[in-house]
């Protein structure tokens, strides 16, 4: 039987020994949707696994190589995730790997992680704490010695319309004037329990269950990732965050929480606008809010940017789950 170092050697590499019959340089080269178990710590400074779909690519400069080390960049991946918690460093450190494994060939290299953020949420009302489940992607570039940080988010909210509780308001105006029009006086008894029935409160305003996803350039400067503290960030600015654990009083909490932050979509999207400008880490911001209708079978949605480079962020696409391209 022949040494395995001599199988080796006689086995074709067809990516070095030929030629494509095409030239052409190529914008990115890789893989996407790679498996990979991720650690990242939480706000407590505790080390947290998830599982993460990984997507890894460089660029192709020499317009005469047929293709790139694929193998390499699975093999970085799989040692930095073993060796390392995903950090801002981590990413950098990937990325050089993959060029300095790739010299001759590649100048840029990507490396995107999508995974969930899961944690611990207190009820509004009851001394109850559930789990959340955030989507989360990090998204690193490194082009010669520029390195690039993006972070994507996806954030569920509740969403009550203006609309359509003005015209409940009206409805339950034009009830209240029908039930007590014969009253030369108004008994406070009376109405304080007509105000409790169904008759009395015949119409409510709809509700639906919506979506903020964000795609937000970051100063390459962290530590760590400031996931919860974006989390928080946006929905503070919303107001009407989904709940894990639901007792009576906590629904009525949210219920009310509803209904002092009636908004559309433009409104969302100006909140959450608002709250990312005035934010010194973030240097760029596409956020997209999907309100899912009740009403009807089509959704109301907004899109908001920062805009100083509005060609980076602003023409990816949705950044969490629908869209794992690399621009």
């Amino acid at each position: 039987m022949k040494p395995f170092e001599n199988i080796l050697r006689e086995m074709p590499d067809i990516a070095n020994e030929e030629r494509p019959s095409i030239s052409g340089k190529l914008e990115w080269v890789g893989m996407n949707d790679i498996e990979m178990p991720v650690r990242i710590e939480d706000d407590q400074g505790n080390l947290i696994q998830s599982t993460a779909r990984v997507t890894a690519y460089v660029n192709l400069v020499d317009p005469d190589v047929r293709g790139i080390h694929m193998s390499r960049l699975y093999l970085h991946l799989d040692q930095a995730f073993q060796e390392r918690p995903l950090t801002p460093s981590t990413l950098r450190q990937m990325l050089r790997s993959f060029l300095d494994s790739h010299q001759g060939l590649s100048d840029r290299a990507l490396v995107r992680v999508d995974f969930d953020y899961v944690i611990r949420r207190k009820a509004l009302e009851s001394d109850n704490v559930g789990w959340r489940r955030y989507p989360v992607s990090m998204i690193g570039i490194l082009e010669g010695q520029e390195f690039s940080l993006e972070m994507g988010l996806e954030i569920l909210y509740s969403s009550t319309c203006p609309c359509s509780a003005a015209l409940a308001r009206q409805l339950i105006q034009e009830q209240f004037k029908k039930d007590f029009a014969s009253s030369a006086t108004l008994d406070y008894n009376q109405v304080h329990e007509w105000l409790g029935t169904e008759e009395g409160i015949l119409a409510t305003p709809h509700s639906q269950r919506s979506a903020a996803e964000l795609r937000m350039r970051l100063t390459p400067t962290f530590q760590m990732f400031p996931i919860i503290e974006l989390i928080d960030e946006v929905e503070n600015s919303l107001k009407t965050p989904v709940q894990a654990t639901v007792k009576r009083e906590d629904e009525q909490a949210f219920a009310l929480l509803n209904g002092r932050n009636l908004m559309f979509c433009e409104d969302a999207g100006r909140r959450i606008q608002t709250a990312l400008n005035g934010d010194d880490r973030i240097l760029d911001f596409w956020a997209r809010c999907t309100h899912y209708e009740s009403l009807h079978p089509h959704n109301a949605v907004s899109v908001v940017t920062k805009g100083i480079k509005a060609g980076y962020v602003a023409g990816a696409g949705a950044p969490v789950r629908v869209d794992n391209s690399a621009g």
